[in-house]
């Protein structure tokens, strides 16, 4: 497919990369996982400007052609949602639908916590809305899962998952992006839950779910932009827990959730936290909207249709 073109747009003392598709109608943000980019969502912009959208496809700080501080807490919540409150403002936007995957989705679910009157909607996919923890996050999931659970070690070990992902971006890509990565075990799963596995484990598995060119673009992505800041994200889990402990853990607008059936991210029951919910599953794993396009592009439309968000 033709991709939009990119501009840089300056915002929140950052410059974001952003594409952009169907100026004029109604704004939605797809915003991207780890370790991902906006072309992540090709599938999705066709058929969202068919349907009236104007689709705005940041690529998110630390990735792509966008900015990449230094600073660790520079990656923290705070920072990552007011980029798209400025993102908005940049584009005279008051407000706007926002759709999320994988850290994607965190980000949303959080960024219509702490900006609501920005937020007329959320999709999110693959990871669930979860009420604050009571105590660190990290720190419990280093008790239960031990010390290779790939979110302790890029916390524990900062940088060691980074060089090894950098050492050979092909080889760490082609392994992750696998339609049945978590459905059949394998000489090239994750031992003890450690991520960077991937990195080291040449794959002959023909289940990789793009097709070579489009690998080419993510390749070609991380090769220039790294892994370091993408990485960062992960390290502000204790500060995103420390610096919310005020904010209500409610999500009031309408909500989509869609999950893949077998991905690693387990199902929430998040009917008390979000008040008007809808959820779906599809027979696929982590990466949902790449997995399966058309049925997602149809679940979504069809809510957004539900939710009167759909212009006519």
């Amino acid at each position: 497919m033709d991709f939009p073109e990119p501009e840089i747009i300056a915002c929140n003392d950052i410059d974001l990369e952003v594409f952009q598709a169907g100026q004029g109608g109604t704004p939605i943000v797809l915003c991207h996982g780890w370790p991902e980019h906006a072309y992540s969502w090709r599938h999705q912009i066709p058929a969202l400007v068919d349907a009236g959208y104007h689709c705005i496809v940041p690529n998110q700080r630390g990735y792509g052609a966008s900015s990449k501080p230094e600073q660790v807490d520079a990656y923290d919540i705070h920072h990552l949602t007011d980029d798209h409150s400025a993102l908005l403002d940049a584009l005279g936007i008051d407000q706007a639908i926002y759709v999320g995957h994988d850290w994607g989705a965190i980000l949303v679910w959080n960024h219509a916590l702490l900006n609501p009157e920005r937020v007329r909607a959320v999709a999110n996919l693959s990871v669930p809305f979860r009420v604050r923890e009571a105590a660190d996050p990290v720190a419990f999931w280093e008790k239960m899962l031990g010390s290779d659970f790939y979110i302790v070690h890029f916390n524990r070990q900062p940088g060691i998952a980074a060089a090894a992902f950098e050492h050979n971006p092909r080889r760490f890509l082609r392994n992750m992006y696998r339609t049945r990565q978590w459905l059949e075990p394998g000489e090239t799963e994750p031992a003890g839950g450690s991520i960077v596995r991937y990195a080291e484990v040449d794959s002959d598995r023909g289940d990789l779910l793009m097709s070579e060119e489009d690998l080419d673009v993510f390749v070609a992505a991380f090769k220039k932009s790294g892994f370091v800041a993408p990485c960062n994200w992960y390290r502000n889990f204790t500060r995103n827990w420390e610096t919310t402990a005020e904010v209500e853990q409610r999500v009031t607008q309408p909500a989509l959730m869609i999950y893949g059936q077998y991905d690693m991210v387990p199902p929430s029951d998040m009917t008390p936290y979000v008040a008007d919910l809808e959820v779906a599953t599809l027979a696929c794993g982590h990466w949902i909207q790449q997995e399966k396009p058309e049925e997602t592009n149809e679940i979504l439309l069809a809510w957004l249709d539900r939710k009167g968000l759909i212009r006519r």
